[in-house]
């Protein structure tokens, strides 16, 4: 069974950083794309970045420059670098991995920002 699991969440004043990881296991395969999703209260999930196997990314146009994606294509490790965050960017975070018809989720980790 795919499984996905993030860390790296957690409480943080803004201006500040943090960075989330996400692993995959039960896998023979490397995810075709990986990203990062978010849900803040209320809202609706949104797309936060997303990065190939031949690391190509696209980001929310509002985090680029703040939010970095990179990834171990072998590991199927996938990682959001979070610079300069704002209250609006709590949310719980929630990692994606896609190969052809899969679609696999983790199961989310919050991020809360303090003004």
């Amino acid at each position: 069974q795919v499984q996905l699991v993030e860390s790296g969440g957690g409480l943080v004043q803004a201006g500040g950083s943090l960075r989330l990881s996400c692993a995959a296991s039960g896998t023979i395969f490397s995810f075709n794309t990986m990203g990062w999703y978010r849900q803040a209260p209320g809202k609706q999930r949104e797309l936060v970045a997303t990065i190939t196997s031949g690391s190509s990314t696209v980001y929310k146009d509002s985090l680029k420059g703040r939010f970095t994606i990179f990834r171990h294509n072998t590991k199927n490790l996938v990682y959001l670098q979070m610079n300069s965050l704002k209250p609006e960017d709590t949310a719980v975070y929630y990692c994606y991995g896609g190969f052809w018809a899969l679609d696999a989720w983790g199961q989310g980790t919050l991020v809360t920002v303090s003004s």
